[in-house]
């Protein structure tokens, strides 16, 4: 685009105006002059001491390098602008028509008033300048805007000298730009190359730094203030607030000058900050490495300003519970590609440039799905197998190992469906011990778990429960990997990034089972019963963790289209007070499913059911004794069973034929046992804690009746079902479970210690 003096200048009934070119029978004499100016710079101009090649604006504009560079969403809008380059502060190069008429007016009066009257050089000015200089008259000099770009062109070649044959070539060049680049590209480049104040280096750093705003949108006023700057960028604000008045009213534009010191001092005051889109911080301090660079992500932007606001306003909710922290990451089932990175909680945060997406922490649960894909596979397990949930000890070269739930309570006999769903901590540990503990460990490895770099021995049988450290990257993928029917592939968060192969890491009827698991709502009522947030109206797979001392909370789940995973916890590790996963994590998964999948959420996109592969069959099945409501359930082709029947170890065996009426007493009678306490057990009182919340939950085993009697130290309890409550007291006690003819079915020793609690009026309801 060409511009002249009328486009920004000359109006009607202004009286701004430019002077007219010299008169004809003067521009002879000036161009011999231009010529006899060139020809004397020529050999200085090529001299091997001062070879600089004249550049085209094209090449001015590829070669400029801001300070910044860009991460932009899968939209093409700028997330984060993140600054590589400290030395000096240049923002993105800024187009002719995208700077404020104001300011041109302004930095033409300021600087140039016959830019576009000369080829380059003012002879006037200089004149006029020669013979104050003679009279040692104090004067500016009378460099061109095209002088001054020749200057800010060759300053690193002449970088330091100001001698005759230095301002020579730089007038030549200023001629020579003259005729080869256009009025409008030499105004474009100057305002892109001048420096401003301190760091501040072109008008699009100055604009946002300044003034917060684009150069666009630049007022009269603020126009002033810039174009005075470039005089004397150092100057005192009282200074700059002086002479940008005296160009305004050269502009006529006194009115502006009102409590322009004030204006001034307030707009020079250091820092320069300057406000920048800050949507992915995390991402881009991965992605962006080279100043001027500009990288086109993956992320969507309403899904990573959802993430973000959802992450805030759940920790704000929990601010009384010691939780600073967080992260949130989605990805596309399909392709992998990242759609939401969050690391950390932005200002809530103790550590904010923390990428707690990629921060390891301990797993919890979350691996749980894992281990039982496992045991599916060897087929030592079946979704309908029953598991063992009472008190364990498992002696290791360390001592003994003696796992327990997350509420301190037992189930008893449990189905593996219930076990995961649930997240019961005793039944993993003795499906680890089934299946082997280098057998998870491997498939751990093999489903992208980058932390795990010691041997299986190094965490023990506590990696059923989670106590390897994982980030939210890998368990985010790994649980990606069972909705894409145990395939395996590393995400991918650039637009451009070729996709690495696949890898199978399970069966898919595995994998099918296991969602099927997590998606069951009834599954996890033991723990969570049936109207927690994890219960989605859409078809979700789902699991949280949460590891010891509650100083990380997990939520890992996947729609058919996406798999979401939240961390909740603080940078620092310390422990957050009362917070599970359900509590923390949940709430931001259920609203990313809600985002993705919801009637009101941003994408709206359907979640349905996925199919069963042909390797599972589904069949009707039924428990005997009947401590789990009959249901229809799923198995691996060729190891279905329509009863499972318990015998002496709790868990299921193939049985074709039904049992006999004397069978299944037998078999109800090895089932009735004390699930807590333990034998060995010992309870501690704390006088600090109200009485009440002391009280000691006797529990037996699922499914039983009032036929069954409880006895304390010889003294019988008053008839219940399978739980009495207790109010504790200090001593050694034998409890007894007994059934409806006082036949002893099993017996625990425990002891209470500590000092005696003041009790209610009843000991025992």
């Amino acid at each position: 685009m060409k511009i002249n003096a009328q486009d920004f200048l000359i109006k009607e009934g202004e009286k701004v105006k430019l002077k007219q070119r010299p008169k004809p029978q003067k521009f002879l004499l000036r161009q011999v002059i231009e010529f006899t100016v060139i020809w004397l710079s020529f050999l200085a101009l090529y001299a091997p001491q001062t070879a600089y090649a004249l550049e085209s604006f094209s090449a001015v504009q590829t070669a400029y390098s801001p300070s910044d560079a860009w991460l932009l969403s899968r939209e093409g809008e700028v997330l984060q602008q993140l600054r590589l380059n400290h030395q000096v502060r240049r923002l993105a190069w800024v187009k002719l028509e995208e700077i404020s008429p104001a300011l041109l007016r302004a930095l033409i009066m300021a600087e140039d008033q016959h830019f576009y009257a000369h080829s380059g050089v003012d002879w006037s000015a200089v004149a006029a300048a020669g013979w104050r200089n003679l009279w040692n008259s104090k004067t500016r000099g009378a460099s061109t805007l095209t002088m001054q770009l020749a200057g800010l062109l060759t300053e690193k070649a002449h970088a330091g000298r100001r001698g005759i044959l230095e301002k020579t070539t730089q007038t030549a060049r200023a001629i020579v730009l003259e005729h080869t680049w256009q009025k409008a590209e030499i105004l474009e480049a100057y305002l892109n190359l001048v420096s401003f104040r301190g760091e501040l280096q072109g008008i699009g750093a100055l604009s946002f730094a300044l003034f917060d705003k684009a150069p666009s949108a630049l007022s009269q006023r603020e126009a002033a203030l810039a174009a005075v700057l470039i005089r004397s960028p150092n100057a005192t604000p009282s200074v700059v607030a002086s002479r940008a008045c005296k160009l305004l009213g050269k502009l006529y534009q006194a009115n502006e000058c009102a409590d322009m010191e004030g204006f001034v001092a307030l707009k020079l005051k250091p820092p320069f900050a300057i406000n920048l889109p800050d949507k992915a911080p995390h991402l881009a301090q991965r992605l962006l490495k080279i100043p001027g660079q500009t990288v086109k992500s993956t992320l969507n932007r309403r899904l990573q300003q959802a993430a973000f606001n959802s992450l805030q306003q759940n920790l704000l909710r929990l601010d009384h519970r010691n939780v600073q922290d967080g992260a949130v990451l989605v990805l596309d089932n399909h392709s992998g590609e990242v759609l939401a990175w969050v690391g950390s909680s932005g200002s809530l945060s103790n550590a904010a440039e923390v990428d707690n997406v990629l921060a390891a922490r301990q797993a919890g649960s979350t691996l749980k799905p894992f281990l039982y894909a496992v045991a599916l596979e060897q087929k030592a397990l079946t979704a309908a197998s029953l598991l063992d949930d009472s008190p364990v000890r498992i002696a290791t070269s360390a001592g003994y190992y003696v796992p327990q739930n997350y509420d301190k309570n037992f189930v008893g006999p449990v189905s593996m469906r219930m076990a995961l769903g649930s997240s019961l901590n005793v039944p993993a540990v003795r499906t680890l011990l089934r299946v082997g503990l280098d057998a998870f460990h491997q498939r751990l490895q093999d489903a992208g778990f980058k932390t795990l770099t010691e041997s299986a021995d190094y965490y023990g049988y506590s990696l059923a429960l989670g106590a390897a450290d994982v980030r939210l990257l890998d368990l985010t993928n790994a649980y990606r990997s069972l909705a894409n029917g145990g395939q395996w592939r590393d995400v991918v968060w650039q637009k451009t990034a070729v996709k690495a192969p696949l890898k199978q890491v399970t069966t898919p009827a595995v994998a099918a089972i296991v969602s099927n698991i997590l998606s069951d709502n009834s599954a996890r009522f033991y723990t969570f019963g049936l109207d927690s947030v994890l219960a989605t109206p859409y078809w979700t797979a789902v699991k949280t963790g949460t590891s010891k001392d509650m100083r990380d909370n997990w939520c890992i789940g996947y729609s058919s289209r996406y798999t979401v995973g939240v961390w909740v916890g603080n940078s620092d590790g310390s422990p957050m007070h009362d917070v599970s996963g359900v509590a923390g994590a949940a709430p931001i998964w259920r609203e990313m499913l809600d985002v993705l999948h919801g009637d009101q959420g941003i994408l709206r996109m359907a979640s349905r059911k996925p199919a069963i592969p042909a390797a599972v069959e589904s069949r009707e099945i039924r428990f005997i004794p009947a401590f789990e409501p009959p249901r229809r359930e799923l198995y691996l082709a060729g190891t279905a069973q329509s009863e499972i029947i318990a015998n002496d170890e709790t868990h299921a065996k193939f049985h074709p034929d039904k049992l006999s009426k004397t069978s299944k007493s037998a078999s109800q009678q090895l089932l009735a046992r004390i699930a807590y306490p333990g034998t060995g057990t010992i309870i501690a009182l704390d006088p600090e804690i109200p009485s009440q919340q002391q009280r000691v939950i006797f529990k037996a085993t699922a499914g039983l009746s009032q036929e069954w009697q409880w006895q304390l130290d010889q003294r019988t309890l008053p008839a219940t079902k399978a739980a009495v409550s207790w109010f504790p007291i200090p001593g050694k006690h034998v409890l007894v479970l007994s059934d409806k003819a006082g036949n002893t079915v099993d017996t625990v020793n425990f002891e209470v210690r500590g000092a005696s609690l003041k009790s209610d009026k009843s000991q025992a309801r």
